[in-house]
């Protein structure tokens, strides 16, 4: 019975090549793109779910309450973990967490590693981060220890064992011990470094007494809680701990602290504060949505055209039943159809996805998977998940095939009724409306990437080349020297880059009522060069000169953001008021127009500029046009010669900039892709839906035009359907897109505007799209020879 199943269904399946082959091309793409999209999701929601004592680790954050602002801060003061473990016995132990940049040594071997992270001898005690080599009891306790990833120890020592062995670290080369080598970090992990320092080389190296500092904020501390321990009811302990600790000092220095403990396996999708890497809950929704109507789609497709092919079975049934087949054995015969299908879907599904893999890791800027056969689970869901798509998308058509009355179908008075139809303009109009609301969204999407990557940053940022110097003593001289180089306009040196990181610095500053406002503001560190180089626009004062002597202790710029803060509706106004800033005192000199020195995503945040050269770390040279390989080589030259203790490391600002949109870019990407697969499997429907329905017209069109009709009214008479679906779709898909991505824009400060011609746009593709699928078919029936289609009446 089995056998003659399948042999019947091969005969069917092989009879109409077309369909089939429509079917099976677009399930399987269909369920290749949900099945990338199901291991990017899983992939989002794994971060830091590896962690044995996960769910009892906590980030202890804060809000930083001044009168100016509340600052809601990832990081917190270094006093912090070791005095709360002390003072709460529900809090088994802590963790603090650094990142620093650090040169390092070992022999002629030396890299710049930037992201350096040093931790408290407790860290591998609170995560699963698995030494290879050393002892975790012990590898950070000491001074001086180092800890490295495999791939870091082989840099540095190749096959050797490193354990015990020395490098050298920081500018003054001090010696550091190996004491462990670590697995590489995952990439679902939000702590990731290439070395791991202890926490206690900190007052060696940088003389900080860190445990005594509560209003230095520079680490991110997790809590390791005891089980049972309930989180909320220690968190409500937190006040009247700060206030017996640092209330006075709070008071004196006007900023307030308030805890917060947020579940580590909550940060990278939930969390909203600064301090790590953060991914978007609202991508992962976005996609899931996504696979699911591709998914969707793919089913109506299926449906669609097997239940339009029902009138052609109608007498195949009637003969079995005839014969004695029972409508049990119709049934399962019409299903086994429905599973092969989806099954030989399946198979070209995991074939394209083992395929395509190394390319969607590249367009998700990670790696999701190494491969497709790391993912034996996936791959399992993958395969019952087309047993269920054959299981309903095959029931409607086996259940109607089935109960198709012999004496009817056989006499030729069998009709697929109106029910029938009535199905398929309902499925695809829901494919057309999803497929219209995929290409709303594709180019609100774009469109949003085009206005950050060309909207106005208020600073020229083209052709500045700027060299990391690590605050090495020699950066002035550097600067002095690549001056001179021909192609070279001008040097600025900073602590900071628009789009790279600053210091937040405590600040009392004069506003409207002459009252000295405490504010934790961002601030730049720049020389004399600095704000010409960059193009910036003084709205009030003047900038930095080197005619004033007092500039470089006395004088602060800021910018509109700082003087709004402050009450000034004028910015003028602002000009001449005092400041205190780490330690210095002196007068505003000038307030610069703002410029994004942050994301678009963000809104532009009061910032200080002032002149401390112990505070620079970069040199950033504006240079012509031209061959900018040939620039670099140039100033790689100056800088071995004058810096040879330290590796050469540049960037351009242009792409130092992007970097902060890469990460939307690639949703970009992806969200483009994924749609444009989307709509091929609604046009391949389309295709099989209207080669169908001219076939079975195929009699009236020759009537038509043996009576004269033109070719015009028959495509007009073959189209107008389809396309009144597609009217009906746009007129549905319009609010419901226009309501997600303006929640969607809504993660950006500064956004495009969500045009009408968008939506204009996306209905004529989708009505050309219609035409362009549906023409071939329609041009081909219309100019055929009508004795050949009337020949049998």
């Amino acid at each position: 019975m089995l056998k003659n199943y399948l042999k019947i269904a091969w005969r069917n399946l092989s009879k109409h090549k077309a369909f089939t082959l429509i079917n099976i091309l677009g399930l399987a793409v269909g369920m290749t793109a949900c099945f990338l999209i199901f291991l990017y999701v899983s992939f989002e929601l794994s971060y830091d779910q590896f962690h044995t004592k996960g769910d009892r680790v906590y980030r202890l954050s804060c809000d930083i309450k001044t009168p100016s602002e509340t600052i809601k801060s990832g990081v917190s003061s270094w006093a912090f973990g070791p005095n709360l473990k002390n003072e709460f016995p529900e809090i088994e132990t802590y963790t603090r967490v650094a990142y620093d940049g650090m040169l390092v040594k070992k022999g002629d071997i030396k890299y710049q590693e930037e992201g350096t992270m040093f931790a408290d001898s407790t860290f591998f005690k609170v995560f699963d981060y698995k030494l290879v080599k050393g002892n975790a009891e012990t590898a950070l306790k000491e001074p001086l220890s180092v800890v490295f990833t495999e791939t870091a120890a082989r840099k540095y020592f190749g096959n050797e064992n490193p354990i015990g062995q020395t490098v050298q670290m920081t500018g003054d080369l001090l010696p550091a011990k190996v004491t462990g080598v670590v697995k590489d970090f995952p990439a679902n992990t939000l702590l990731k470094a290439e070395m791991i320092v202890s926490m206690s080389t900190y007052p060696q190296a940088f003389h900080r007494q860190l445990d005594e500092q509560w209003g230095n904020f520079g680490a991110i501390t997790y809590l390791l809680l005891k089980p049972g321990t309930d989180q909320a009811a220690l968190n409500s302990k937190f006040p009247s701990f700060l206030e017996r600790r640092v209330g006075e000092q709070m008071r004196v220095g006007k900023m307030f602290f308030i805890f917060s403990l947020e579940p580590m396996k909550d940060l990278y999708l939930h969390a909203t504060r600064d301090g790590l890497e953060r991914g978007s809950m609202n991508n992962v929704y976005v996609f899931s949505i996504i696979a699911v109507f591709i998914l969707l789609i793919a089913c109506i497709n299926f449906v669609n055209l097997t239940t339009a092919r029902a009138a052609e079975r109608a007498k195949e049934v009637g003969i079995r039943k005839v014969a004695g087949a029972q409508q049990q054995q119709l049934a399962l015969q019409f299903l086994g159809e429905s599973l092969l299908l989806c099954l030989a879907g399946c198979v070209l599904a995991i074939a394209l996805s083992s395929l395509l893999m190394p390319l969607f890791n590249q367009l998700a800027g990670k790696t999701v998977s190494p491969g497709i056969w790391h993912n034996g689970k996936a791959l399992l869901c993958l395969v019952l998940t087309s047993l269920v798509i054959g299981l309903l998308a095959g029931f409607y058509p086996a259940a109607v095939l089935s109960n198709f009355q012999p004496i009817t179908v056989l006499k030729g008075r069998f009709s697929t009724g109106m029910k029938g139809v009535a199905l398929r303009k309902g499925l695809v109009l829901a494919q057309f409306t999803i497929s219209i609301s995929l290409i709303i969204a594709t180019i609100i999407v774009y469109r949003q990437m085009h206005f950050m990557r060309s909207h106005d940053l208020g600073f020229n940022q083209d052709q500045v080349l700027v060299v990391e110097t690590s605050g090495d003593p020699a950066q002035e001289l550097f600067k002095k020297e690549i001056a001179g180089l021909a192609g070279v306009q001008s040097v600025a040196v900073s602590s900071s880059v628009p789009g790279g990181g600053n210091a937040g610095a405590y600040s009392e500053i004069q506003n409207k009522q002459g009252d000295f406002q405490v504010a934790n503001l961002d601030a730049y560190f720049v020389d004399f060069d600095y704000i010409p180089q960059f193009k910036m626009k003084m709205v009030a004062g003047r900038a930095f000169s080197k005619q004033f002597v007092t500039d470089t202790t006395e004088a602060m710029v800021i910018n509109e953001a700082t003087a709004k803060l402050l009450g000034f509706a004028r910015m003028e106004d602002a000009i001449g008021k005092r400041f205190k800033q780490w330690g210095r005192e002196g007068a505003i000199i000038g307030v610069v127009k703002n410029f994004h020195f942050r994301s678009l995503q963000e809104d532009i945040k009061p910032l200080t500029m002032r002149i401390e050269p112990g505070n620079f770390s970069m040199v950033s040279a504006k240079i012509a046009a031209g061959d900018a390989t040939a620039m670099v080589k140039a100033l790689e030259s100056k800088w071995n010669q004058l810096v040879p203790n330290r590796p050469f490391r540049y960037f351009f600002l242009d792409d130092y900039f992007d970097k902060q949109y890469r990460g939307q870019q690639r949703f970009g990407n992806l969200f483009l892709n994924f749609a444009i697969l989307a709509i091929f499997i609604s046009c391949l429907g389309l295709l099989g839906l209207a080669s169908y329905s001219t076939l079975q017209r195929t009699r009236e069109i020759g009537v038509r035009k043996v009576m004269g009709a033109s070719v015009t009214s028959i495509i007009n008479l073959l189209s107008v359907d389809f396309l009144k679906l597609v009217v009906i779709a746009f007129v549905i898909a319009v609010p419901v897109s226009w309501y997600l991505m303006h929640k969607w824009l809504q993660d950006f400060a500064y956004k495009a505007a969500i045009s009408w011609w968008i939506f204009a746009a996306a209905g004529g593709i989708a009505l050309l799209t219609t035409l362009i699928t549906i023409s071939f078919q329609a041009v081909k029936a219309a100019i055929a020879n009508p004795v050949r289609s009337l020949r049998a009446e």
